[in-house]
């Protein structure tokens, strides 16, 4: 099963570097067409000139909201989200208030991701960045989430480690096939990748697309 996966097809091809210049935002839009990614992962900055660049494409143009520390105030977020949107954001990574979360204050961090979800009408995938959390606090944020309306949940930001096995069993687990899995962070390697979807992500976050898919197909050869 594993070697019959087709990664190309799950890949949030991600260039979130803050110093990433307007060449290499159009590199990594023509890459995502090159390979019929399904989506590119960009800065709020650069949404405007990947949705010029993707207009017509099948390809979604994901950015990200809050990022990285998830701490910025739910207004701030808001307005964040709903300017890309406007710039041609169809996906938001909103990365969720993680003190909020240790705090118990589960109430502030539905308000916040609901707002989002109903005031901009996209795709929004909720950043957990588990690899600081409890297992109990990735389940209790996973369902706050899922509640709020979000599309998918996401493991991390890659900015304070990635994703692991493990750790996407389990939002599989606690999700129960309602809502997509993005892992994100650290996936380097085509046998990590596929090892991911097979236990349940169903998009994965990488700046690495292009060497996985250059892997996949050296090794099918």
């Amino acid at each position: 099963m594993l070697n019959e996966i087709d990664l190309a097809q799950y890949i949030d091809h991600s260039l979130l570097k803050p110093s990433a210049i307007p060449e290499e935002v159009a590199q990594c839009c023509n890459e995502a067409v090159q390979y019929n990614f399904p989506a590119v992962c960009v800065y709020p900055s650069a949404v405007k000139q990947a949705a010029e660049i993707l207009h017509n494409k099948r390809i979604e143009v994901c950015t990200v909201i809050g990022f990285p520390t998830g701490a910025n105030t739910p207004g701030v977020k808001l307005y964040e989200a709903q300017e890309a949107v406007e710039n041609g954001a169809t996906e938001l990574d909103v990365v969720i208030n993680l003190g909020w979360l240790k705090s118990g204050q589960l109430n502030k961090i539905y308000d916040e991701i609901a707002q989002i979800c109903e005031a901009t009408g996209k795709t929004v995938k909720a950043i957990l960045e588990t690899t600081v959390l409890t297992d109990e606090e990735k389940q209790q944020a996973a369902e706050v989430c899922m509640d709020a309306g979000v599309a998918y949940l996401k493991t991390s930001t890659g900015w304070f480690g990635g994703a692991t096995v493990s750790d996407v069993k389990l939002l599989k687990a606690v999700s129960g096939g309602k809502v997509g899995i993005k892992a994100s962070g650290g996936i380097r390697t085509v046998a990590q990748a596929r090892e991911l979807i097979v236990v349940g992500a169903t998009r994965l976050g990488t700046s690495r697309g292009v060497d996985l898919i250059r892997q996949q197909n050296a090794k099918s050869d």
